[in-house]
């Protein structure tokens, strides 16, 4: 069984801000997976189904993001999971939008998310990083993830999330490095090779 959680706040104030990327990336697992109902539960919303061979729990806590380990932990101990079961997406302002970086364990980087489900269950979980950009000034940093994306940032998150949803098997595969390769291919697909304009070159015994 895998536990997928978005990071993000609860309610329609907080709904399109950037720091909640992880929660827009759930709604699309659910609905590409065709998942079950939104329940209220471990202090979060879930809803269950499953991706490739693997039941999935998908939570997106409504304790705000600061308390976010309160409900990890508690769906964590109701299944039964080890760390390496869990999939945190959270948004990551050291990159870009539209880049996106998967990783096991690690420090919480200043996210007071990743903070408290580190203290709750240990750093030992995956991550999958979102950027959503930074704004170049240290102290910006609070109110710009709790600004809303604009109508074609929006366009763009919608594209990311759909990329890395219907990727997930590659992730629960183990092959991390191949689930991260074509997220950022397809997101950013390398320019097309240039054609000669003379046409192509010819062998130097070929017929004129």
């Amino acid at each position: 069984m895998r536990l997928i959680v978005g990071l993000g706040n609860p309610g329609p104030r907080y709904a399109d801000n950037r720091h909640n990327i992880g929660f827009l990336a759930v709604d699309e697992i659910v609905r590409r997976y065709s998942f079950g109902p939104i329940k209220s539960k471990f202090h979060g919303a879930i809803a269950e189904g499953t991706i490739g061979s693997e039941k999935t729990i998908c939570l997106c806590p409504t304790t705000f993001m600061n308390d976010s380990g309160r409900a990890v932990q508690a769906a964590m101990q109701f299944y039964k999971l080890e760390p390496g079961d869990i999939t945190v997406i959270h948004d990551e302002i050291d990159l870009p939008l539209g880049k996106v970086k998967v990783k096991r364990g690690g420090g919480a980087g200043g996210h007071n998310g990743l903070r408290s489900i580190d203290a709750h269950i240990g750093p030992d979980y995956w991550r999958i990083r979102l950027g959503v950009g930074h704004p170049g000034v240290k102290a910006a940093v609070k109110n710009f993830v709790l600004m809303d994306f604009g109508k074609e940032e929006r366009k763009l998150v919608d594209e990311i999330n759909a990329v890395c949803a219907e990727n997930l098997p590659l992730l629960f595969s183990a092959d991390e490095n191949k689930y991260m390769n074509k997220i950022n291919i397809t997101l950013n697909p390398p320019p097309p090779k240039d054609t000669p304009k003379d046409g192509p070159k010819r062998d130097a015994g070929e017929a004129k």
